[in-house]
């Protein structure tokens, strides 16, 4: 049994570690607060911009850019968001899991067709360590967000994937849904994926509103073979669900890119948001075990103490006796 001098020390020592994680609580709590506010405030702008240009792009059959052209797959970039530093529970972990199973999903590839993004500085020694090739040193977009690194990211992905250079680029980081829930995603960022504003079936959904490009390609053919039989002026236009203004390059033209960086930029709101409410559950379990700790040492030097006082009593009722 250790002695009363030992448990002490234990005791004194738990205290100081309890202090430094209860601050360390408060002041994740605090960053969670502001970046909370960001990713609110962010979210549903992306959220329905991404939801317009993607329903765009799949109702308008000659909505069609390079950007939402699938192709076969001989390069692929990975955009991975993590933290610069650690005592956030399993977050830096996940992401580095799911990074590896991307790796692994493309394998076949080779390691040289897998670029990574590192947005973080624990995904970059991690994929510097498994001999993956890394491009740009974005960690310092975790400590101060920035719009501007995010446009330019967003510039060079879109170039190299328009140059060929670049066949499928994806992003994995936390979605931030609650304090107390982070969602891993693993989202395509680029070809655009519009099959995902689609249901599996929607051309046999009779009651469903939303136009695809199958349907207004079945219209157009249709109206096609009818025009012959019926007059110009008779004609109806087969979809108007968008009036596009100034002209439909002009637009995608503005939009895509718009998206592109904004999706981005959500994203790393995404993942400081998540960091933060991960640090601030980790240091509450963290203070919790040494509340828990705390009153077990409190209890055992009790227990020797009062050991040592009967002990104690023991000896001199024992020398008494023997007088």
């Amino acid at each position: 049994m250790p002695s009363l001098k030992e448990i002490k020390g234990r005791i004194a020592s738990v205290n100081s570690t309890r202090k430094i994680t209860s601050a360390m609580k408060m002041v994740a709590s605090s960053k969670l607060h502001h970046a909370q506010v960001a990713i609110e405030n962010m979210l549903p702008y992306e959220t329905m911009l991404e939801h317009i240009l993607k329903t765009f792009l799949a109702s308008e059959a000659d909505a069609q850019t390079i950007y939402d052209r699938v192709r076969p797959v001989q390069r692929v970039a990975l955009v991975v968001y993590s933290s610069n530093s650690s005592l956030c529970g399993g977050f830096n972990a996940n992401v580095i899991k799911m990074m590896q199973q991307a790796v692994n999903d493309y394998e076949h590839l080779g390691r040289d067709n897998i670029l990574i993004y590192p947005i973080g500085r624990k995904v970059a020694e991690k994929a510097a360590k498994l001999n993956l090739k890394t491009y740009g040193e974005h960690a310092a977009l975790i400590d101060k967000p920035n719009v501007q690194d995010c446009i330019d990211i967003a510039m060079e992905l879109g170039q190299k994937f328009a140059s060929g250079d670049i066949d499928r680029v994806e992003m994995i980081y936390h979605h931030f849904k609650s304090a107390g829930s982070q969602i891993l995603t693993r989202k395509t960022f680029l070809p655009i994926d519009v099959e995902s504003e689609l249901n599996e079936d929607k051309e046999r959904d009779l009651t469903s509103n939303v136009a695809t490009r199958e349907a207004v390609e079945y219209l157009r053919q249709r109206d096609s073979e009818q025009q012959a039989k019926r007059s110009a002026a008779d004609a109806k236009p087969l979809n108007d669900n968008f009036l596009v203004e100034p002209s439909m390059d002009a637009v995608l033209s503005k939009l895509i890119p718009k998206l592109a960086h904004l999706m981005l930029y959500t994203a790393l709101l995404d993942s400081v948001a998540s960091e933060h409410a991960a640090r601030m559950i980790a240091m509450q379990t963290a203070t919790d075990n040494a509340d828990e700790l705390l009153r077990e040492l409190n209890l055992q030097y009790n227990k020797s103490r009062q050991q040592a006082i009967t002990s104690e009593l023991l000896d001199i009722v024992g020398g008494t006796v023997n007088n």
